[in-house]
Parts: C-alpha cells; structure tokens; sequence
C-alpha cells in the first residue's frame, strides 16, 4: 500500500504550479480589489488542458484512462490553483464538475458533439442553475417550473449563487425545473440545457461577496424563457437525482481546494514566522508560534489524504474491484467535511500569526480567510456532509 503520487501526477502538478505562480500569482491581489474575472486567464487555463482532463479524445479531451487517474489529475489541479487563488481554483472546479460533467454523463451524442467541445478546451464555460431562494440543501423545494408547450420548454423561475454564469465566456446554464408532479404528489424534477443569450433568460448584476472575488457569480431569473424540446438533460423527472450524483465529485473536488487554501497557509505561515522579529529573534522560535504552525502541518496531511483517497475511488469506480457507490460517497462527504473545516481554521490560525498584519489586504492571509468560509456551504453544507457520513453508518438521521 502506497499513498505517493505517480511520477505522472507529480510533473503534471508542477506544470500547473508553475502556471499559477507565473500567471496568476502577480496580479491576483489586483484582481481581487478590482473583482475582475480574467477570461484570458481561464482560456490559457483551457489551452493548458485542465478542463478537458476528465473528457474523452473524441470531444478534444485529454483521453485518460481510469489507470492514468482523470479525476485525481483534476484535484491535483485544483489545488495548484487554490494554493495562489481560490476564485481561479473554483472557476475550474466547477466548469468541469458543473459545467462539463452532466453533459458528459447525461447528454445526448448530439448534445455532447454541439456543446462540449468549446467546454473542454476552456474557451467557453457553462454553469449549473440549481439552488433557489427557498431551495438550497433542500434542492427538492424547486420552484422554477418549465412546461413543455409546441416542442419548446417555457421555463420561469430564479436560481441564486449560480458559478461562471455570466461572463464572457459562459455558453450556457444546466436549470433544474418541475416538470410535472408524479403520482405521489412529489415534484417531477428535470435537467434543462439553457444557452447564454436566450430571449427571456436574464443574468442578474453579480453579487457582492465577502470572497472569492474574482470568480463569477449571479442569481438567474427566466421569465417565458423558451428553448427547444431536445434541450432536456438525461432523463425527464431524474434532474434531482443526476445532480445529487454531480455533487460527489464536486464535494471531493472543494476538497482539493480546501487543500490547497491550508497548503498556501502553512506556506505563508513558515515564511513569516522566520522572518517576523520580536524580542530579539524570529516569532517560529516562540512555542505559541511554532505549535499553530505545526497544528497547521497535520491538518495539510490528513486534509490531502482523504482526498486523494477519495479521488482514486472515484478513478476506480468500475473498474473490476473497484470501490462501490456507496464507498465512494462515504469517503467524499468525510473528505469534504474534514478539509473545508480544516480550511477555515487554518485561514483563522495563519491570520492570528500574522497577528495585525494579518488584518491587512495587501497581505494574502486577509484574502484566504474572506475565501474559506465558502468552503464549508458550498456543494454541500457541513451540516449536509455529517447527516451524509451519519446515514452511511446506518444511523436514521433526518
């Protein structure tokens, strides 16, 4: 039993480190004060193939066999970006988790052939349209409603918090709508593929967040939003449960991030406390220092285990031995859980060490702690994970 990376996946992560560094690591403190959402940047990202790591060839995609591990690559990924900037590291995330992954797993050939192309090169983005002012965890509570009237999908509702939904790169937006009720009276929940531009489909002005400034973010409302029948994703009625399958990946995938948030701390942390003088020497020679410091270390550790270890799940899911279903959801939501918490006190740590420069913007530690918090909501609140991790164990929680 090994838990060290490939050679492979050793090269690739320093190619997208050294991406980050160079690319995005002398401007991001500019774009974060500006909120500016760098389209070049996420096309270079494109050109350098990170969006196209879980795609097959035929839709221009890296081809990567489930031995080469895709989705480990992925997270390798995001956490090079999450180390400079988390805003670019969710940018990623969820294009790919969001934006590629149900066309990919959902969509029709004709579907895949029109839309995914741009996709995965990264010259384009699309977006995920799920949670709503009365629906958030309880993604069941839709209220957006598209009806099928002269082989068109009239769609009205709103979506909120939407990732990479309207900026210049965004091609289209996956809406989650009631189609129907079934025979128990439940909503008929269903996919629906809504391009950017479309007469009735408005971008609402992007929020202003507390983090992750420089990613892209909007509530969406539809109003008489018509598009074409063959515009369902996957299965009339089974939206709900093709996202909730969606969210695994992604829940790994945020731990990724979290990763690189409490990687880029330790970093930080190290840096400074050798450098900050007091009482005649650096503060790493202070035990109240230098303990935080190495609290930080171990949350790193165990934080990059369960996600990678739940990445290699996922890359071997199918395969003959490979883990179940059931397994695989298990170590995301603990991967999740753990990691983004672990995040947020490793932001709020790194912050304390820095002590009043900590308090400062031009210092990143500032920025890490307005960005981490997300980490704990997004894709799946704490809350959510635990009541997850609780079921798995066989416990009736509600």
């Amino acid at each position: 039993m090994t838990f060290e990376l490939s050679r492979e996946h050793e090269e690739f992560r320093r190619t997208v480190r050294d991406f980050a560094e160079a690319t995005i690591a002398p401007h991001v403190a500019q774009w974060d004060k500006d909120h500016h959402f760098p389209a070049d940047v996420v096309q270079q990202m494109g050109d350098l193939g990170l969006f196209g790591l879980v795609a097959p060839e035929e839709y221009g995609g890296a081809g990567l066999s489930p031995e080469d591990g895709p989705f480990t690559s992925l997270c390798l990924a995001i956490e090079e970006l999450g180390r400079v900037d988390q805003s670019l590291g969710i940018t990623l995330e969820a294009g790919v988790g969001l934006g590629i992954n149900p066309i990919l797993t959902y969509g029709t050939e004709e579907q895949k052939k029109a839309w995914l192309p741009d996709l995965v090169a990264g010259q384009r983005l699309a977006a995920f349209g799920l949670t709503e002012p009365g629906a958030g965890s309880d993604a069941g509570a839709t209220r957006t409603k598209a009806v099928l009237h002269n082989d068109e999908w009239v769609v009205n509702g709103s979506k909120q918090f939407i990732t990479n939904s309207g900026s210049d790169l965004t091609s289209l937006v996956t809406v989650t709508a009631r189609t129907g009720t079934r025979e128990d009276g439940s909503a008929e929940i269903s996919a629906i593929v809504v391009p950017a531009g479309t007469r009735g489909f408005t971008v609402e002005p992007a929020y202003d967040k507390l983090g992750w400034h420089i990613s892209d973010t909007h509530p969406l409302s539809f109003e008489d939003c018509r598009v074409p029948a063959d515009h369902l994703l996957g299965e009339r009625g089974r939206g709900y449960a093709q996202f909730l399958a969606t969210l695994d990946d992604g829940r790994v995938a945020i731990g990724a991030l979290a990763v690189g948030l409490i990687q880029a701390c330790v970093d930080l942390c190290v840096e400074y406390a050798g450098e900050r003088q007091t009482f005649g020497g650096p503060i790493g020679r202070k035990q109240g220092v230098a303990f935080q410091v190495a609290d930080l270390e171990v949350m790193l550790h165990a934080s990059r285990l369960l996600v990678y270890r739940a990445a290699a799940m996922k890359d071997a899911m199918g395969t003959p031995g490979g883990p179940s279903m059931k397994d695989f959801k298990h170590a995301a939501s603990i991967a999740k859980l753990y990691s983004s918490e672990s995040a947020v006190t490793a932001t709020r740590i790194a912050t304390q060490v820095f002590g009043g420069y900590g308090f400062m913007e031009e210092y990143a530690v500032a920025r890490f702690y307005r960005d981490a918090k997300i980490l704990e909501i997004g894709e799946g609140t704490s809350e959510v994970q635990r009541m997850l991790i609780a079921r798995g164990l066989g416990l009736p929680v509600e």
